[in-house]
């Protein structure tokens, strides 16, 4: 098929539904990460946390039969990593980006070891996935209606987290408490505040946040698991939330942009056109490095991020 002859509405409104779709994940590990990074510890473990969420997610959906427990499972196995981590971020003092790098390398085997230990040589078993949620009213409008209110309810919790995360960081005593703490923990300390316990709570939310973003990957996007279901989404995910100036608002938009590259990479390959399909599939990535390099803009870092805290 001819590109160019097929750009129309139709190819553009399924464009942007897949966008909305396949930002979901992204989003959610972001949202988490920007807690995490807001109380400054960078969790580049995310990666490999998506991961198990997605493991987590796959391996309670098959044994419950439960898509929705399968889902939230993923938050689960989160949450378990989320603990390891923080001992080692914040009890340890290890370093944040190393003990990030080791961990994904880590869960990459322990996922593979436990998948074939559970499954086995058989083939994978397939999941009953959540259809699109057809919002009613708002998707029988023309254009938007398709693209926003015609997806899986795990979108629409997302969305609703974002809500949340915004009003909770810069409009409630927990998100002032924390962005202190990332801010400058020493003082955070002397006006009376916990740093480890804030410190604790932010990395916990990170994982929990890429956990489910492992569920929805699992339960909303492909029914399965295997070893390259993450593909590098949780880098993205950190890259969005630098792209989004730790703003879950901005996260959000951000992360439309990654979703709308990665839907037009699968979009294009329908077409005969000439760039290759490796080119395509390079498209999130590239704007990941755009994102991360800081030509898209001069970024403001929480103070403290990275920098371990030790009680005097």
């Amino acid at each position: 098929m001819n590109l160019w002859a097929h750009l129309d509405t139709a190819f553009f409104i399924t464009w942007l539904a897949a966008a909305v779709r396949l930002a979901g994940p992204v989003l959610l590990a972001s949202l988490g990460e920007i807690y995490a990074e807001r109380s400054g510890v960078l969790n580049i473990g995310i990666e490999g946390t998506v991961l198990m969420g997605a493991l987590s997610s796959y391996l309670v959906a098959v044994w419950s039969g439960s898509t929705v427990l399968g889902f939230f499972a993923g938050g689960v196995g989160g949450l378990i990593v989320g603990l390891f981590l923080a001992f080692l971020y914040l009890r340890a003092l290890a370093s944040q980006v190393v003990v990030g790098i080791v961990f994904n390398i880590l869960a990459a085997g322990i996922a593979t070891y436990v998948y074939s230990l559970v499954i086995g040589n058989a083939t994978s078993p397939t999941i009953d996935m959540f259809n699109a949620l057809p919002i009613p009213g708002l998707s029988q409008l023309p254009v938007v209606g398709k693209i926003f209110f015609n997806q899986p309810w795990p979108l629409y919790l997302t969305l609703i987290l974002v809500a949340v995360a915004q009003i909770g960081l810069f409009h409630t005593r927990f998100g002032l408490t924390l962005r202190a703490v990332g801010e400058n923990p020493r003082a955070a300390h002397a006006a009376g505040l916990n740093v480890q316990r804030v410190r604790t709570y932010g990395v916990m939310l990170s994982c929990l946040g890429a956990g489910l973003a492992g569920g929805y990957l699992v339960t909303a996007q492909i029914g399965l698991f295997r070893d390259n279901i993450v593909s590098g989404q949780g880098f993205i995910a950190l890259a969005i939330v630098i792209f989004g100036r730790w703003s879950p608002v901005k996260a959000l938009l951000a992360a439309f942009i990654f979703g709308a590259a990665d839907a037009l990479q699968l979009s294009l390959q329908l077409f005969d056109n000439a760039l290759p399909a490796q080119v395509l599939l390079a498209l999130p990535y590239l704007l990941t490095i755009l994102a991360m390099s800081g030509i898209v803009g001069k970024t403001v870092q929480p103070g403290a991020l990275t920098q371990p805290y030790r009680k005097e």
